[in-house]
């Protein structure tokens, strides 16, 4: 369906620059209220900057989300023989895993020494997703 996508002089390229909007909105926003959760900024409510960065971050993942399905679409067959694309796949799931998890635990309500672990590995889990994701045109 997509596969006249990848020839095209444009529009390729602009897909990819969406989807690095998309990774701006979604690790920005993380890497903001994680650092809080953390122990950083402690002089900021933790709910109120969740409300501030988390929804940044669930549309940067909806960009992504859709960015990277419209590009997949386009060359499904080599993308799924790239290690780094699989790869990539399985840190997303274990990355949204987490987040599930970190919510479902009470979030922001809880941030113990297991919540603080768990935005630890969200920021490891994001930032091997934006690695792998470049090592994609390599391999």
């Amino acid at each position: 369906m997509f596969r006249g996508l990848v020839s095209h002089p444009w529009a390729y390229p602009a897909l990819e620059v969406v989807h690095i909007v998309g990774i701006a909105l979604l690790f920005g926003g993380l890497l903001v209220f994680e650092l809080r959760a953390l122990g950083m900024g402690r002089e900021l409510p933790a709910p109120l900057l969740a409300r501030l960065t988390l929804r940044p971050a669930l549309v940067g993942f909806g960009l992504c989300a859709a960015t990277g399905l419209t590009m997949f679409s386009g060359q499904p067959d080599e993308l799924l023989a790239n290690n780094a694309f699989r790869i990539k796949m399985l840190l997303i799931v274990l990355a949204g895993a987490n987040a599930a998890l970190f919510h479902f635990r009470s979030g922001v309500a809880a941030i113990d020494r297991f919540g603080k672990a768990q935005c630890l590995l969200s920021l490891g889990f994001w930032l091997a997703v934006i690695i792998c994701g470049r090592w994609i045109a390599y391999l």
